[in-house]
Parts: structure tokens; sequence; C-alpha cells
């Protein structure tokens, strides 16, 4: 596989060709998501719950996140990596700047931010030094407390509107990617459709430009998933091969199907 840029993924959302995005969080599993072809490695703060047991992403921090960072770069040369800014990691301009160069210096090509509009300041400021960013709309889980827990997101016409407003916002400000996260499939397909940028979606539909699971949960190892999981390693011969299977199913549109996402 030759090595994933921001820009051949643009191309490829232009081609209307999809890609997989998976979780991942050490130099082994890198490695076989390399193998398998996934053009795009989310070391997500997802590491809380999967990697620390905690019951939420909330206590994960910058530290936790550059180690796994690392670890990853080093199992991996192709795939293009993302690392989640943690949660109250951007609290102000200068600590999200600060934050972040430290996640590329340990070897991510994007970081990831959870929130809508009053980010682009910080979207725009990272984009000047170099740092491209990847937004997050939808369920936003470093809000889960203001959200009132894991809840699908922009069913109503207002919430709706203001996904659609954050996303474009977002867009303008120079985030070169997105990710939408529980909400209705016809609000990503909007979204997906009207922004120029690659749209990611988790529990979104499958009118999205690309899918992303937490590798725990599509190799069946988390004990209790959410609707829009589905375990790959059932059925496959090793753990490569589930990954294969995932990004297919990605690839070919039969993932997610209608039972994965919400209306």
């Amino acid at each position: 596989m030759s090595k994933i840029s921001i820009p051949s993924l643009m191309q490829k959302k232009q081609r209307g060709e999809k890609f997989a995005v998976v979780t991942c969080y050490d130099a082994s599993f890198a490695r076989l998501v390399e193998k398998a072809e996934i053009e795009v490695i989310l070391v997500g703060d997802s590491l809380g719950m999967v990697l620390q047991g905690h019951d939420s992403t909330i206590p994960v921090t910058v530290d936790d996140m550059a180690y796994h960072t690392a670890c990853v770069a080093r199992g991996c040369s192709a795939p293009l990596i993302i690392a989640d800014l943690p949660f109250a990691s951007y609290h102000s301009t200068q600590q999200c700047l600060d934050n972040a160069t430290q996640l590329m210096r340990a070897g991510a090509q994007m970081v990831k931010l959870e929130g809508g509009d009053w980010l682009c300041d910080d979207i725009r400021l990272l984009s000047r030094a170099g740092i491209p960013v990847c937004g997050h709309l939808g369920l936003t889980p470093q809000s889960v407390n203001v959200l009132g827990g894991y809840r699908v997101q922009g069913r109503d016409d207002d919430q709706a509107q203001r996904i659609i407003n954050d996303a474009k916002a977002l867009e303008a400000a120079g985030a070169a990617m997105l990710v939408l996260e529980c909400v209705p499939r016809q609000l990503a397909k909007q979204i997906s459709q009207t922004l120029a940028i690659p749209v990611i979606g988790i529990g979104a539909g499958a009118e999205t430009d690309a899918q992303v699971l937490v590798l725990h949960d599509l190799l069946g190892i988390t004990e209790k998933t959410a609707r829009f999981v589905r375990n790959f390693a059932q059925d496959s011969s090793s753990i490569e091969h589930a990954l294969q299977r995932y990004r297919s199913a990605v690839l070919d549109g039969s993932f997610p199907a209608a039972e994965h996402g919400f209306d």
C-alpha cells in the first residue's frame, strides 16, 4: 500500500470512492491494519474505555494520547494517522496549539477535535501552523455529561440545522476532514454531499465517504457494543482477515447496513 495522504483521500471523495478508518493504539495492531490496507488509523481517546477500563473518554490525558500515537507510528508507515485531542486539552487557543504540536511530534499527521463553530479560531490557527484538523460533530463523547448520555443527535430540525451549520463552518475554517457520529442517515448523507472534504461516519449510515469503527468492537472483543457495530471477527480466519473483511464491506457499501444506522 502506498502512503496515504490528505490529498489522496480528497481525490477518493472526488471519484466517489470510499475508504476505511479504524482505531488503533499500539504497534502490533498497526502492522495488521496496514497489511489489511486500511487507509486511516485513528488513535482515539476511546482507549480510555477499551484499554484503560474507564466508563468514558474523559480521564484520558494528552500524555496518554502521545504515548499511544508514538506506538502506532512505529508500527506502520502507509496509513494516515489521526490522533484525538482529549478532554480539556483545547480550552484555550495556546493550549490547543501546544497539545496538538505534542501529538504531531509523537507521529500523528492530523489531530481531531470535538465541537462546533466555537472551534473555528483554533482550526484556523492549527492550519496556519501546518497541523491538519479533523472535526467531530453529532454525538461527541467528551461532552457526554452535557448531552445526558450516548444519544443520537440531530433528530429534530433545529438540531439537524445546527449540525449542518457547524459542519460548513468547520470546513470554511480549514478542517480537512469531519467525523459524524450517531446522526440520522439522511442528515449524514446531506452533509457528505454538501462538504468538499471527506466525511467519516460512525452510526451515521452508509452514505458518508468513509466509515470508522473501534478496533476492539469490530473484532468482537468489547463485551457491550453499540447498534452501529458489526463483529467482523466472526467467521474470519485471523485478525488480519477480519480487518480485510471490514475494509471490503466499507468499500462495497455493504457496511453499514440499515440495521446499523438511525432514522
